[in-house]
């Protein structure tokens, strides 16, 4: 019995460790095996896309562990998971032969990536506001990637001039944060204001341009 008890607090961490690292390969597994599976019953399978599709899946799933483990390490963790998803998705999209009706989603995950960095904040309230503006303006750019989409497969019609909305949605995102960094007392304060001031009023004005097509 004192063996058993000894031996059970060492296997415990090392359990603890791989359990993450097998998640993330049964996952990546998983993902490729459907890919892989659909495109052939599709009929337009391309097995060269194989050598694409399972090293992202890879890539993606080492992703995995350094998330688990949080701290510092979880940003790098995103990061390698962010960049194996986006070349996974390039691979299926090649194993479909569907580069020329799914590039939209090149435009979407990306800035959907970097989106999803917003609930990391800094303590400063500069970068903190910085950061927020990046990250409400990725998401923008992957509403944009959206609608190119829905416009590639016909499920929507707009006029010329759609995009101007959007600038008109990342002016106001810049502008909102440049009034709450007013609300701090911080060196360099009315720099920053003014650096996010001016380039959000020129996107207004040029995306109310566009839509009224002047």
């Amino acid at each position: 019995m004192t063996v058993e008890a000894e031996r059970r607090p060492l296997a415990d961490p090392y359990s603890r460790s791989s359990r993450p690292w097998l998640i993330s390969l049964a996952a990546a597994g998983l993902a490729s095996a459907t890919v892989a599976t659909a495109a052939q019953g599709s009929g337009r399978f391309h097995w060269w896309a194989g050598f694409i599709l399972i090293p992202a899946a890879l890539i993606a799933a080492s992703g995995g562990p350094l998330l688990a483990r949080g701290g510092g390490r979880a940003f790098a963790g995103y990061v390698v998971a962010c960049v194996g998803a986006l070349a996974f998705v390039v691979g299926a999209l090649l194993m479909f032969g569907a580069m020329g009706k799914g590039w939209p989603l090149l435009v979407v995950l990306p800035c959907l990536a970097v989106a999803g960095t917003y609930r990391w904040r800094a303590l400063h309230p500069l970068a903190r506001g910085l950061h927020r503006a990046v990250a409400l303006l990725a998401l923008t750019g992957a509403l944009v990637g959206v609608t190119l989409q829905l416009l590639h497969a016909r499920v929507i019609h707009l006029e010329t001039g759609w995009w101007g909305g959007f600038m008109i949605l990342a002016g106001v995102i810049v502008l909102g944060n440049a009034a709450e960094l007013a609300r701090y007392r911080m060196p360099y304060r009315l720099q920053a204001i003014t650096l996010l001031v001016g380039p959000s009023v020129v996107a207004i004005l040029l995306g109310l341009r566009f839509l009224r097509g002047w």
